[in-house]
C-alpha cells in the first residue's frame, strides 16, 4: 500500500539484489527392517529417475504464475494504496497522493464509486483493512491512523501507528498485520493499536525490502513488494517467504495496450467466500480477478532476487 509517486519519490536508482515402536520377536524384527530398507531404497531410485521438472516441485520456495479469470473496470485516477473485499460485490479502497487521497466503496462489476470520504489534503493514504464494522487505515510519513464506518464511511476515530511508517494492513479476524516499507511484518493489537509481535521477512538469507500493501490469505500473509510485479507468500509465524506470485503479464499488458501513465502493482483483495482474489495497480485502469498456478520450470540461482528483491526505501 506504500503511496509514493514514482516520480516524486525519484527511486529509480534503488537496485535488485544482485509413534513408539512394538515389542516384536528377533525374527519379525529382522523382517521388519528388510522391509523398511527395500521400501526406503525403492522411494530413492524412483526419485532419482524423476526429470528436472517435476524435481523442482520438492523446492521449498514454490513460484507461481496467474491466469486472468475476469476484468473488471477500475478508476484509472485511483492511486491504489489498500484493498479490500467487502461482501456483496462490493470492495473498499484506500487511494493516496495529497489532495486527492480517499477512501471509497466500490461496486466490483462496474468500478462505480458508491461511497467516498475524501481526507485532509495534508495526509496520504495508505494501507487499509476491514475488522467487523471498522476499516483501519494507516498513512504515510505520519503516525496517524483513522478507523471508519463501513456502512457510511464516516470517520469516528483516530489512532496513532507505532510502525515506522504507514504501508499496509491486513487481518486474520483477530489482530492486524502492518507493513512500513521495511522488512518488518508487525502484528498489532485492533484495540489498542499497539504492536505486539513482528517478524523480519527473508528469502533465502535475504530480507525482502518495501513491503506494501498486504492480505491475509488463507493462513498466509500475501505483500506487494514496491516497485516489482511479485507478490510475496509469507509465514506469519516466522517471516518466511514460503513462495512469490509473479505478475508482471498484468503491467506489460496495460503497457502494450498504450497506458504509459500506469503506476507499479499495487492491491490485493480476497473473497473467502468464494475463493476469489482480485489485484490492482495505482492509477491502473484495471482490475484482474486472477488464479495463480505453481510454475514447472525451474529458476536459476539469482533469478527470482532480481525480480523481485529491492535495496531499502528507508536507509
Amino acid at each position: 500500500m506504500a503511496g509514493r509517486s514514482l516520480k516524486k519519490k525519484k527511486k529509480s536508482d534503488l537496485k535488485p539484489y544482485p509413534p513408539m515402536a512394538s515389542k516384536s520377536s528377533p525374527l519379525n524384527c529382522t523382517k521388519i527392517s528388510i522391509f523398511i530398507s527395500l521400501f526406503l531404497a525403492s522411494i530413492v531410485i524412483i526419485f532419482l529417475s524423476l526429470p528436472s521438472k517435476a524435481l523442482n516441485s520438492f523446492d521449498s520456495t514454490q513460484i507461481y504464475s496467474v491466469e486472468v479469470v475476469k476484468e473488471f473496470h477500475h478508476d484509472p485516477y485511483a492511486f491504489t494504496q489498500g484493498l479490500v473485499y467487502g461482501g456483496n460485490e462490493t470492495l473498499f479502497e484506500s487511494t493516496g497522493l495529497y489532495q486527492r487521497s480517499s477512501v471509497r466503496k466500490v461496486a466490483l462489476h462496474t468500478g462505480k464509486v458508491e461511497a467516498l470520504q475524501k481526507m485532509d489534503d495534508s495526509y496520504f493514504g495508505e494501507g487499509l483493512t476491514l475488522l467487523g464494522e471498522r476499516l483501519f487505515q494507516v498513512t504515510w510519513l505520519k503516525k496517524t491512523g483513522f478507523i471508519y464506518d463501513r456502512n457510511d464511511l464516516s470517520k469516528f476515530e483516530t489512532f496513532t501507528n507505532h510502525m515506522r511508517d504507514g504501508w499496509g494492513l491486513a487481518t486474520n479476524g483477530e489482530v492486524l498485520f502492518g507493513s512500513d516499507g521495511t522488512s518488518t511484518l508487525y502484528q498489532i493489537d485492533p484495540q489498542s493499536m499497539k504492536v505486539i509481535g513482528e517478524h523480519v521477512v527473508k528469502y533465502k538469507g535475504h530480507e525482502v525490502h518495501n513491503l506494501n500493501e498486504l492480505e491475509f490469505v488463507d493462513g498466509e500473509i500475501w505483500a506487494n513488494v514496491w516497485q516489482t510485479d511479485c507478490i510475496a507468500r509469507i509465514s506469519h509465524e516466522d517471516g518466511t517467504v514460503r513462495g512469490w506470485i509473479l505478475l508482471n503479464n498484468l503491467r506489460e499488458g496495460l503497457l502494450a495496450a498504450g497506458r504509459r501513465d500506469i503506476d507499479v502493482l499495487n492491491g490485493i483483495a480476497w473473497d473467502s467466500e468464494k475463493n476469489r482474489l482480485f489485484v490492482t495497480g495505482k492509477l491502473w485502469p484495471k482490475l484482474y480477478e486472477i488464479k495463480v498456478h505453481p510454475m514447472k520450470r525451474r529458476f536459476q540461482d539469482g533469478v527470482i532476487e532480481q525480480l523481485c528483491l529491492r535495496m531499502p526505501f528507508f536507509t
